[in-house]
């Protein structure tokens, strides 16, 4: 049986992002799942179920990654979860403040499937994310993890 919750694997380092980011998805999108890491390392723990994560029954739907993480940068997670047959079919959309064109291409090198650049104003932000969660958790249609 095939569920309708959304799930969503945020990988934010920055608090005060993390929280407006998931206040706002969980506002806009009625079934949604959300697992928070702040780090590249536990970002493919989870994915990869290894650690404390070794007893996850489910992989995400969608993975939010920021680029400026500790342990393992964002494009080495993306790199990674690209490499692996399984994995490259979910989504990663990047969410960073960075809009380096030097960035941009390394995203999508890697088959990054959107790049998106944090605004620094609080409403617009909100706004990205009403969008972000509306597009991938609702109109988006997604191969089955279930």
């Amino acid at each position: 049986m095939v569920s309708n919750v959304s799930r969503v694997l945020m990988v934010e380092d920055n608090p005060a992002h993390a929280k407006l980011m998931m206040r706002t998805l969980k506002e806009f999108g009625q079934s949604l799942e959300i697992e928070h890491v702040t780090d590249g390392e536990a970002a493919l723990a989870h994915l990869f179920r290894t650690g404390e994560f070794k007893a996850r029954e489910h992989l995400p739907h969608l993975i939010l990654l920021d680029l400026r993480i500790p342990k393992i940068d964002g494009l080495t997670v993306l790199e990674r979860v690209k490499s692996d047959p399984v994995l490259r079919q979910i989504p990663v959309v990047i969410l960073t403040t960075s809009d380096a064109d030097a960035d941009v291409k390394g995203a999508s090198a890697r088959w990054a499937n959107s790049y998106l650049v944090k605004p620094i104003e609080y409403m617009q932000f909100a706004n990205l994310m009403r969008y972000v969660s509306t597009y991938w958790t609702q109109m988006n249609h997604r191969p089955c993890f279930d």
